[in-house]
């Protein structure tokens, strides 16, 4: 790939994954930056989107422009939350000093994996593990993505020498947009429960990595409930549609407690079936369980 020659990112998030599948959320690219290390051309993107801001770090292939792909299938691309990258800064400069201390490669002392130097970083739902590895091409540090939920692993390969580079290229993208994540940090409502008859329906919401969301549970059995998730972004449409529901059965329901109580009688005061009696108004209804008075 020449120099001047585009970079195709795909639309990701800070998971590594399509956050939801089908749309993507709305990103917005904040800064890039492409370093040279050896024969390897990698770029450091600073991304956000509405659950915050995070580095997507990707390898390019330099005869598509695109991410490249691994012989195993794996995409050379790791995305760190802002808070991860600089945790990740930290061990570059550990790793530096480790790699400097080593000394010319020995064939002969080299452990069985490879491995030299080995570390681990835990964010939300998400593991890094770094690997300073050695083989017959030479020291690179490895850094691989794994979601404890599954999903492909994702890596890079660092050349050990470009550590260094790499370290201070992230450290200026911290330093120009710092290292809070984003997202929302604010405190979340308290649980409510729900009783009717002999159910019982429990409001929980929570908070990971793809946002705000309201859990919908019913309680079966003693130690067994079913339930739906429903994401922060479509509670109003939520509630617009069973509000919408519950005033097309409220009218329903006034509707039919009219019929049994019979019409007007053209010319005369009085209904078919008894005496006159009005019809529920619309404040005698309860809208949300959809109750009608019993007048009959």
């Amino acid at each position: 790939m020449e120099p001047d020659m585009e970079y195709h990112g795909q639309g990701m998030d800070a998971g590594g994954n399509n956050f939801d599948s089908g749309q993507q959320p709305q990103e917005q690219e904040l800064a890039t930056k492409m370093l040279q290390i050896q024969s390897k051309r990698f770029y450091l993107d600073v991304k956000q989107n509405r659950r915050g801001r995070f580095i997507k770090v990707a390898e390019i292939d330099d005869r598509t422009g695109y991410v490249r792909i691994g012989a195993d299938g794996r995409r050379s691309q790791i995305f760190l939350a802002m808070s991860t990258a600089a945790e990740f800064r930290d061990h570059l400069s550990s790793f530096s000093d480790f790699y400097s201390s080593l000394g010319p490669p020995n064939p002969d002392n080299v452990p069985d994996d490879g491995k030299l130097k080995s570390e681990m970083m835990l964010k939300d739902n998400r593991r890094y593990y770094l690997d300073l590895k050695e083989n017959s091409r030479g020291r690179f540090l490895r850094v691989s993505q794994t979601i404890t939920r599954g999903g492909p692993r994702s890596q890079i390969a660092l050349p050990a020498q470009g550590m260094i580079e790499f370290r201070d290229a992230l450290t200026d993208l911290l330093d120009d947009f710092g290292t809070d994540d984003g997202g929302f940090k604010g405190e979340l409502p308290e649980g409510r429960h729900l009783r009717v008859d002999n159910k019982n329906f429990y409001f929980d919401i929570g908070q990971n990595n793809r946002g705000i969301y309201m859990k919908v549970s019913e309680k079966v059995k003693s130690n067994f409930r079913t339930a739906i998730t429903v994401p922060e972004k479509c509670w109003t449409r939520f509630r617009d549609i069973l509000a919408d529901y519950c005033d097309k059965m409220c009218r329903a329901h006034q509707q039919n407690a009219e019929n049994h109580q019979g019409g007007p009688i053209p010319g005369g005061s009085g209904v078919r079936g008894g005496p006159s009696q009005p019809a529920p108004s619309s404040s005698d209804i309860d809208t949300f369980s959809c109750n009608v008075p019993n007048r009959i």
